[in-house]
């Protein structure tokens, strides 16, 4: 169906297209180019990191970190259960499982305790996940400070998914800048979009470099075509890399808009009640990149996505729990009941555009 009003629409303009006409009029129009390396300096420099990679997509981002970072097939990775399946595909990519946990009300992210509970109980069977992917759900980051604590008490190693956090912060620091890596995605929907596209970011310049390695192809350092491993085409091309450019410069632009959109919703239900819109964590500002509200009932919730749509206005539920999925119907769940309920009750309303029924 076509809206009239859509969830979060790209927010393309002058910047954007002289940027993308410098691509094309400098002939870089094959993959790779100036405009490419310098979106992976601008964007590790505004999030605070020494090393980027600019990629095809956030879930290739994903894939490429999970392997970098040694899971191997038959491992198991942590995933938040509310999250896009994306996260949880990557780690079926590497031949790898993902167990599921469940999220904490305060930001919608992965539960600490839960997380250490966990952990705990795999350390005494001798058998940790290789991993723990935190996603930062709906622009807000999760509790670093208890997830840091309790992975590096058990040696687990972080991934951050930052896909939908891009100019988040915790505390000081910018969503981004946790974990050995971490990656953003730019699709169409997200809060700067080069139409498709993600990026890996770290301080591990090591690590950053075996993720570009495996995006070329492997392409050994010969003047023919040699591969020691297997490789993705994974790169972003220069053109696209220009439009991302342009588009995080208006990054404050566009963080101001959601968050001016997100404090009407907020007045609103706090009015006429019937639901409360979820608002910052007290450790971080999230980018407001979804309004989210959190209905009284899971039938006033389907109401007001029906009424807007008959309106021509795009709602969504939120993220369907990834252990409610078919395709994960055999995978472990810690929890899950509270990811649950706000999938049945949540509904995600348009972030550039103030509507209600």
């Amino acid at each position: 169906m076509s809206y009239d009003v859509y969830l979060s629409a790209p927010n393309v303009g002058d910047l954007e297209k002289e940027y993308v006409l410098d691509a094309l009029d400098s002939g870089w129009v094959a993959p790779l180019g100036p405009h490419v390396n310098d979106f992976e300096h601008e964007l590790a420099s505004m999030v605070g990191v020494d090393h980027a990679v600019a990629l095809s997509s956030g879930t290739a981002g994903l894939h490429l970190s999970l392997l970098v970072a040694g899971v191997k097939t038959g491992d198991e990775v942590v995933v938040p259960t509310l999250t896009f399946a994306a996260t949880a595909f990557a780690v079926k990519y590497i031949g790898a499982e993902p167990v599921f946990i469940d999220s904490e009300a305060q930001s919608l992210n992965l539960d600490p305790e839960l997380l250490a509970d966990f952990l705990s109980r795999r350390a005494a069977e001798d058998r940790l996940p290789a991993a723990v992917i935190v996603v930062d759900v709906f622009g807000q980051t999760a509790n670093y400070t208890a997830i840091e604590k309790v992975c590096a008490e058990f040696g687990v190693p972080i991934i951050e998914d930052a896909a939908e956090a891009l100019g988040a912060t915790f505390g000081d620091c910018m969503a981004g800048s946790f974990g050995k890596a971490a990656a953003f995605s730019f699709n169409g929907n997200k809060i700067i979009t080069t139409s498709g596209g993600g990026m890996v970011v770290s301080n591990d310049g090591e690590f950053i470099d075996r993720v570009r390695y495996f995006a070329t192809q492997t392409r050994q350092p010969v003047p023919w075509y040699e591969h020691e491993d297997v490789g993705y085409n994974y790169r972003l091309s220069n053109i696209l890399a220009a439009l991302g450019r342009a588009q995080l410069k208006r990054l404050p632009e566009f963080i101001a808009k959601r968050k001016s959109v997100r404090d009407q919703y907020v007045s609103y239900f706090a009015e006429h009640g019937g639901a409360v819109i979820q608002e910052d964590a007290p450790w971080g500002v999230s980018n407001s990149w979804l309004s989210v509200a959190i209905f009284d009932n899971a039938s006033d919730a389907e109401k007001m996505r029906l009424d807007l749509g008959a309106q021509r206005i795009e709602a969504r539920p939120l993220w369907k729990p990834m252990h409610m999925q078919p395709v994960f119907e055999n995978n472990e769940v810690i929890g899950g009941e509270f990811a649950r309920d706000i999938f049945e009750r949540g509904l995600c309303l348009p972030s550039l555009q103030f509507c209600t029924s």
